[in-house]
Parts: C-alpha cells; structure tokens; sequence
C-alpha cells in the first residue's frame, strides 16, 4: 500500500475507466457519483472514513463510479495484484476452515463438493453470548443457521394449553453441526415457529437469498423435519400445527 495525496476537486475514479487500485480513506471527504437516467448523480460521501475501488479489481469490470474529492484528502491504495492476492489467500481459509465443518452435517451431503465451497463462501460466522434471543417467534425469515460451536434451546410461547400461560415453554436443545432457521426459510408465507435462545454460540449464518440459492437441493430433507417439529410440539401441547403459530 502507498500514500495518495488528492486536492478538492480531483477525481480519484472514474466511472466507465479499467479499475488499477483499492483505495482506503485516511481522511478527507469524497463524493461517490453513479450514473442515474443518464446522469451522474450524488448517492454517498466518504467522511474520513470507507473504501472504494473493489468491485472492479474483483470482477474485472469497469468503474462503476465516480469519486471526487471535495476537500484535501489522503488516501490508501492497493494494486490490483496485490489485492487480488489478498482476497484469494482470505478466501481459500475461509474454505479450509467450513470444509470438514460442512462435511460433517448429514444434511450436506446432498450437495455436490462445488456447491459446498459456494455455500462456505456465503456463510459468515457470528457470535452470540448467553441468554441473546437469536431469532423469534413471529418473525419473518432474514436468515439460516448452523451451530459451529455452542448449545442453543428452542422455546415456544405457550399458546395451545388450556392454561395459555403464553409463557416460554423449553421444546429441545440443539448442539455443534445442528441447524435452525430453515423451516421459516422453506416457508416464507409463514410466521417464525418456536425458535431460539441461548447458551453462548457460535453459529454460521447464511442470509435468505443464498438459502434459496444454494441449498435448493437440501430443501426436501428440510420440509421433512417439519413433521419434527410439529410431533415436538403435540408432545407439550396436543394436537397442534406449526400453522396454529400464525393465529
């Protein structure tokens, strides 16, 4: 990386030009313009913070902006090479460490080797701390997830007893290389059924959009875990649906 010093006014990146640099902010503020209806058009600032450039070192694309500097600003940058190789050696762990992981759940052993490697690109490692609600009832689906390390309870409000405590009713625990979220995902029409709280976590989560995307081949072993589910809770509360969460 090396120093780049730009005065007020100058364009760092321009739109449509071949990308040859990262760029880092280490202070100044930048307009970033994009082509809208045929005009460039202001639509973020970097105030002495943020990056930019990335997209076409890692695509091998035009620019897909202009940024112009509106006061004196120095800045960070990184070659093309130089961040490709950067991105390939972050990228390469990344799979080494979900590799044995995602070998290891009997779930995944539906996918193909490449679509495992496209699903560890995906998957970003969160950490939760004793006692966070991870996901609730009621909610839409935003995520699925996959415990690396940790125990993590399932709960249910109590809604189909005759007491209607509507309190918090334990319905399992699920512990490393289990996974939760995927009835919600494979059911988007419906609200969250029980789901989770817990007891420090480590989970690999993977957003909604690459659910649909990658894991279409798993789908089928999902929606049978639903009739799991659903015997869980006749077991606490008789004869109920994961449906009734809805009402």
């Amino acid at each position: 990386m090396f120093e780049k010093k730009v005065q007020n006014g100058d364009r760092v990146i321009e739109l449509g030009d071949s990308g040859d640099y990262f760029y880092v902010v280490d202070s100044g503020k930048l307009d970033c313009y994009i082509l809208i209806g045929g005009e460039e058009k202001k639509v973020a600032t970097y105030d002495n913070t943020g990056a930019f450039g990335e997209l076409a070192l890692m695509y091998g694309t035009p620019r897909a902006a202009t940024i112009v500097a509106t006061e004196e600003c120095i800045l960070w940058a990184l070659d093309r090479t130089t961040f490709r190789q950067l991105v390939l050696v972050t990228t390469m762990k990344k799979r080494e460490m979900y590799e044995k992981f995602l070998n290891d759940i009997p779930m995944l052993q539906e996918l193909e080797s490449y679509e495992r490697m496209n699903l560890s690109d995906a998957l970003v490692t969160t950490k939760y701390k004793s006692g966070d609600a991870i996901i609730k009832q009621g909610e839409e689906a935003e995520a699925f997830f996959i415990i690396e390390k940790g125990t993590c309870v399932v709960k249910v409000k109590d809604t189909f007893s005759s007491q209607h405590t509507n309190e918090e009713v334990e319905v399992s625990q699920l512990n490393s290389g289990e996974y939760f979220g995927d009835w919600r995902c494979c059911s988007r029409n419906l609200e969250q059924p029980p789901f989770t709280r817990l007891l420090t976590l480590d989970c690999a989560v993977l957003d909604i959009k690459a659910f649909e995307r990658l894991l279409g081949p798993c789908l089928d072993i999902m929606s049978r875990n639903v009739a799991n589910y659903e015997k869980q809770l006749t077991d606490l509360f008789g004869e109920v649906s994961l449906e009734d969460l809805r009402r």
